[in-house]
């Protein structure tokens, strides 16, 4: 298992092709699918043979981006995924798309803003990216409050033709984004950055 951060309670590790079960049991659930796939849940032969292998593609080329399996520091249990990933390959600093997809059982305690902040701080202050970037629905109150409290801000809400439009998806969807020089100023005023205990 290769470790990449540590936070106060969670341990983000590089996902692996043992992760297959974990990542399908989490997409078997309605609720975490809802603004997604609109509940339907993702069947465990294209996780193993299309979405494992995307998501690991990313630290392939850039040992420090990509996607995270997230785990409780107590106990061990698994709580889902980040992604902090490089927008464009060529440039894999100029702009990263920040997401998470956690089980239900973890939403509301915290974590998915905890694990935000410890990837932003690690791309700013440790990798030079210069913007990190973040969408979700419109309707999708509980990703749009997290990217608020990790810093992000809206930039825009847009609308994308779905061959298979979901239940909210007449409203569009929004970005929100962070600039490294906002972040840094942030951070000066909050005294500097805290949460991280080691990677």
């Amino acid at each position: 298992m290769t470790v990449s951060l540590i936070t106060d309670r969670l341990v983000l590790r590089g996902l692996t092709p043992d992760d297959a079960g974990r990542l399908t049991a989490l997409d078997a659930d309605p609720r975490v699918m809802r603004h997604l796939t609109g509940g339907r849940a993702t069947p465990r032969e294209v996780v193993e043979r299309e979405v494992l292998p995307r998501m690991l593609g990313p630290r392939d080329r850039h040992a420090s981006l990509g996607y995270f399996a997230a785990e409780e520091r107590a106990g061990g249990a698994f709580v889902g995924w980040f992604e902090f990933r490089p927008v464009d390959e060529r440039h894999p600093l100029d702009e990263v798309e920040l997401g998470y997809r956690l089980r239900h059982a973890a939403w509301g305690r915290g974590y998915a803003t905890e694990g935000a902040l410890a990837l932003l701080r690690r791309g700013f202050a440790e990798l030079g990216v210069r913007r990190v970037t973040a969408t979700t629905m419109t309707v999708n109150t509980g990703s749009r409050r997290v990217m608020e409290k990790a810093g992000l801000r809206h930039v825009r809400t847009f609308h994308q033709s779905w061959p298979d439009p979901i239940e909210g998806a007449e409203h569009g969807d929004v970005e929100y984004a962070l600039e490294a020089a906002d972040w840094t100023r942030a951070q000066a005023a909050a005294g500097g950055p805290s949460g991280i205990l080691g990677a």
